[in-house]
């Protein structure tokens, strides 16, 4: 038996590594895997693991487990959705190709208990990687970076066949898709892969024994290899990005507005406009709030409560109207243990988002936010408009 031409082998500190680049969608990868261990006997198995996607990927009753309350109350609506869409895409694939995303890692997990290897989760916790990365855009990349993952839920003829799964994993492919990665989001690569290889390579080579095979993604291979011998600080790279202090003092900018042009507007009309003033402000958080969560599907008691709290909410940035309304929703449809456990199948489709009571919740929380953000705005410049005339 050979070795694989996607397996690099390094020398490096004493230690010989395999490093296997891989794609996660693909059969050939997973047998790639298996071969590989089989052949080398390593006495460590590295996986483009942390602890939190093992647990996704070998927790079936993760979904059972979801507090949908608890999701709400802590403001992971967002975060939850957006990791549900980028999942279901990657399911869409698997079923496609017949086979489970991730496979080829779960197989190198495995594989390390067969020989009696240690097993190591080299990457970087999740949650950090996302917080840094979403840290570093601004509005308008968030807003696309978000419409690419809701785009991602249609099925496209665009959708890469298993042929082309493997072309990507050759030198040639990555280095134009990464290039154009980095043409189109330059914020995003740095944080999202550049890190990673950074974090992932430097806890290959501080991974004990002397025989180690690395089972990563093909496209951290290029700048893992750059990256081996250099002195890298993992610390560092696990520090969540500061809370900028000026985005601190901009979300309490609009509700000092709005009671600024109340004081001034009632002052200067000896408080005859107060009454269209108010006007200004609660009909369109009302109206965008209420409206939204109305096209969402929501419930209609959710829909008043939309309209009643955004323009409550809308001055004070602690609280989000979104939170009260995913809890009023959530009370409403109940969603039961059955549920949650097809979540997994039901995000694969625009439609089974919104059929499933669970993932229905969460996109009826999430546009009551967005219509009271847009409410809010609206609100503002009528309140201005109004003070200034």
């Amino acid at each position: 038996m050979e070795l694989s031409p996607n397996v690099v082998v390094l020398e490096h500190g004493g230690k010989t590594v395999y490093l296997i680049g891989t794609a996660h969608v693909s059969e050939k990868s997973v047998q790639e895997v298996k071969d590989t261990i089989a052949l080398v006997k390593p006495d460590t198995v590295c996986v483009e693991l942390c602890e939190a996607r093992y647990a996704a990927l070998t927790d079936e009753n993760r979904w059972a487990n979801m507090d949908i309350f608890r999701v709400i109350k802590e403001g992971k609506t967002l975060f939850l959705l957006a990791n549900l869409a980028i999942g279901a895409y990657q399911r869409r694939l698997g079923k496609e190709l017949g086979v489970r995303p991730g496979a080829e890692l779960l197989a190198g997990a495995e594989c390390a208990k067969t020989v009696g290897a240690n097993l190591e989760l080299i990457d970087r916790d999740v949650h950090i990687t996302l917080k840094r990365t979403w840290g570093k855009l601004g509005l308008w990349k968030r807003a696309q970076l978000f419409g690419g993952i809701i785009e991602s839920l249609f099925p496209s003829e665009a959708d890469p066949s298993a042929h082309d799964i493997e072309k990507l994993k050759e030198k040639a492919h990555l280095s134009e898709m990464m290039a154009e990665f980095a043409k189109a989001l330059p914020e995003v690569k740095g944080p999202l892969i550049d890190e990673r290889d950074q974090f992932m390579m430097s806890s290959i080579t501080d991974s004990p024994g002397k025989v180690i095979v690395a089972v990563v993604g093909a496209a951290h291979v290029p700048g893992m290899l750059e990256q081996l011998g250099k002195p890298i600080d993992r610390n560092a790279l696990k520090e969540l990005p500061p809370k900028s202090k000026a985005w601190g003092w901009l979300k309490w900018v609009i509700p000092a507005i709005i009671l600024a042009a109340f004081y001034v507007g009632i002052s200067k009309n000896e408080g005859q406009t107060f009454a269209e003033l108010l006007n200004a402000w609660v009909l369109p958080n009302t109206v965008f709030a209420a409206l939204l969560t109305a096209l969402a599907g929501g419930k209609l008691l959710s829909v008043v409560t939309a309209g009643i709290a955004s323009p409550i909410t809308s001055l004070n940035p602690l609280i989000n109207c979104g939170m009260f309304v995913g809890l009023v929703e959530a009370w409403l449809r109940k969603p039961t243990v059955a549920d949650c456990q097809r979540i997994a199948d039901d995000v694969q489709t625009v439609r089974g988002f919104f059929r499933n009571p669970f993932t229905r919740v969460l996109v009826v929380a999430m546009a009551s936010t967005i219509g009271s953000a847009m409410g809010a705005w609206v609100g503002l410049s009528w309140v201005l408009t109004l003070v200034a005339g």
